[in-house]
Parts: structure tokens; C-alpha cells; sequence
């Protein structure tokens, strides 16, 4: 079974700045509500979508829903508009890119910066940075005031495309997650599972797991898998040793990242689930970022036995993103034998 491109593009597609998830989630609950026995908001705004299981105990599965982003901070007299990012940006993909200003309505806008035609030779040769660029709407300042203001999100403006057997689009972190996260529970909606299971689609992850903290410690999952892209550096230029995972060569089952070392049982449960079952994978060692898995080992009430199963993803944190139809489908697979043979493994500490 491969993917559904179109339900994938629209979940891409739809705005979620940190903190401002409104539209995305609101999505979400739709798009989920017939397939569990429940949704619930926290205060923080995360989606639980709970599946009743079996037996007394809890798995928490988290895939954050927003996006990184940026918040108008000044609009000049010349109407360009000035911002600072939410989450981390390469900066030197943003050079003339539209995005959407979501105002009181939405604009579009083109980042700028100062032409290369005029710039110094030392100028040339530095990276740019966040700070270098504007925002053009191609509006004077007092329409554009109309429209924007201090405080207003904004967010880029691409639609998913297909590349071979690939897709590329601007959000697919962590995106692609959110729709991995929705297909599995479509396929386990009519199956009995082992354990009840919080689907949970957490917000402000870019800016700091936040959303994560808060439904770790409201859920006190027994145990915990998040969802999240990671660097799939298997470009010209990178070292064999370099490459953190391989895109098209499966999903990747997360040993660590710079917030997490992933519980040794689940790490072993995931591979030998995979093995058997022949699910395509490789192992995930990123050497820095991090993901709510973090936030779900470390915010239930006594911790969680917690992994992760991640997306090989290149570009990440640039104006696209691009991953593999078969690394997504190999996502699903994985943690759906997770969560249906979960109860079947030993998890004493041996």
C-alpha cells in the first residue's frame, strides 16, 4: 500500500506557526474524530485522539503539528515587513520565497534582501542571516497596515509536488507525521489493540517541546513513541559516516538525538519487530536536535519507556522538504505492530 499524496498535501499545506496551531488542529480533529473513541483538547492545545485498548496501560504517540515560521515584528514606512522566527531557518534558502502573512486577512509576501548587484565583496562572501531579510507584499505601508500587524504569524507558501518516487514540500517536518499518525489509527480503528492509545498532535515543538511536557504529564503514558522527520544527509559532499540515515532505505528507529537516549527495549523491540515482520528500517544516531521524545520520557509521572520512529527527510529546516514514499509507508507499518504487539515483548530490565 503506498500513500495518499493528496491528504498528505493538504495536512502540509495548512498554517500552524508554534502557538498558533488553530487551523491545522481544527483539521486534525476532523479528519480523526470518526476513527477513535475520543478526542480531547489539553490547555496547551494538543489533540488527543484516544483508542480504548484491551488491558490497563497507556501508549502516548506524539507528532507535533506545527511548523517553523515567523512573527511580524515592524512594518517600516516603506510598508516592507520586519519578523523573527519561530523555530530554526537555514537562511540561506530564504532569498526570494513567498510566504503568507496570516493578518486580519491572509497576504502574500516575498522575502528580500539587499540585491547582489550592490553588495560589497565581504558582503558576498558571508552567509546570510534571518536579520538580513524583509518581507515585500508590494503594498505601501498604510494598506499594508490595513491587513498586518505586530504579532501577526507567518508562514511559507509552497504545495506539495511529486518527485519520482519521492514528495517535496515546505512543512513536511513534522507534517508527515501528523498524516502518519492519522493512517494508523484509520487502519487500527477496526482492530483490538493491547492498550489504550493517545494519539496525541502536540504543539510548540519547534520552539521547545512544550506541548509535549504538558500532555506527557496529562496522559502518564506507561509507554511512549514519537514521530518526527530526521536528517536523511545523503547528498554530494557528505561523508559515508556523515549521513544519519539513507532516504529510500526504510524508516529509521531512533537510538538517540541530542535531547534523548531512547530506552534499550524499545530500540530492540522496534528492530525486532521490523525484522520479522520485513519492514524496511535503518537506525537513527543523530548527533544533534531533538524531538518530544525528550518530553515524554521525562514528563510522566514516573518517566516512560520511550522511542522514537523517525522519517529520513533532506532539507530540513529550509523552504522545502523531501522524503520517500516508501521510508512513510514503512513509518506506518512500524508503528502499527508496535502498538499492536506491544504487550507481547519482556520489558523487565535485563
Amino acid at each position: 500500500m503506498m500513500i495518499d499524496t493528496k491528504l498528505l498535501g493538504t495536512i502540509c499545506k495548512i498554517a500552524g506557526a508554534p502557538g498558533y496551531e488553530q487551523r491545522i488542529r481544527t483539521f486534525i480533529i476532523d479528519t480523526i474524530t470518526p476513527y477513535v473513541d475520543e478526542v480531547k483538547l489539553d490547555a496547551m492545545g494538543n489533540v488527543h485522539a484516544i483508542k480504548k485498548g484491551s488491558k490497563d496501560k497507556r501508549v502516548i504517540v506524539a507528532a507535533h503539528m506545527d511548523e517553523i515560521s515567523f512573527v511580524t515584528t515592524h512594518v517600516d514606512e516603506d510598508g516592507f515587513v520586519r519578523f523573527q522566527p519561530l523555530g530554526g531557518f537555514d537562511p540561506k534558502t530564504l532569498s526570494a520565497q513567498r510566504v503568507i502573512i496570516h493578518g486580519r486577512k491572509d497576504i502574500i509576501g516575498v522575502m528580500g534582501t539587499k540585491p547582489i548587484h550592490i553588495m560589497k565583496a565581504e558582503e558576498r562572501k558571508k552567509m546570510p542571516e534571518v536579520t538580513d531579510f524583509f518581507i515585500d507584499t508590494g503594498m505601501p505601508r498604510e494598506e499594508v497596515e490595513k491587513y498586518v500587524r505586530i504579532g501577526d504569524t507567518i508562514t511559507r507558501e509552497r504545495e506539495l509536488i511529486e518527485m519520482g518516487e519521492c514528495v517535496n514540500a515546505k512543512s513536511l517536518d513534522n507534517r508527515v507525521s501528523v498524516y502518519i499518525l492519522i493512517e494508523a489509527l484509520k487502519e487500527l480503528s477496526d482492530m483490538v489493540v493491547p492498550y489504550d492509545i493517545y494519539g496525541v498532535f502536540t504543539v510548540q515543538e519547534e520552539v521547545g517541546l512544550r506541548g509535549a511536557m504538558t500532555a506527557a504529564s496529562g496522559v502518564d503514558a506507561d509507554f511512549g513513541i514519537v514521530l518526527d522527520v530526521t536528517l536523511a544527509c545523503d547528498v554530494p559532499g557528505i561523508l559515508a559516516h556523515e549521513k544519519v540515515t539513507t532516504m529510500g532505505k526504510g524508516t529509521a528507529i531512533k537510538v538517540l538525538d541530542g535531547s534523548t537516549i531512547c530506552d534499550y527495549r524499545m530500540v530492540s523491540f522496534m528492530r525486532d519487530l521490523a525484522d520479522k515482520n520485513q519492514v524496511s528500517y535503518q537506525m537513527e544516531v543523530l548527533p544533534a536536535g531533538g524531538t518530544d521524545a525528550a518530553a515524554l520520557q521525562r514528563h510522566s509521572k514516573g518517566g516512560s519507556i520511550t522511542g522514537g520512529i523517525s522519517i529520513p527527510t533532506r532539507y530540513l529546516h529550509q523552504v522545502i522538504e523531501m522524503a520517500h514514499k516508501k521510508d512513510i509507508r514503512a513509518t506506518i507499518d512500524l508503528l502499527k505492530l508496535s502498538l499492536l504487539n506491544i504487550d507481547q515483548y519482556d520489558w523487565s530490565f535485563r
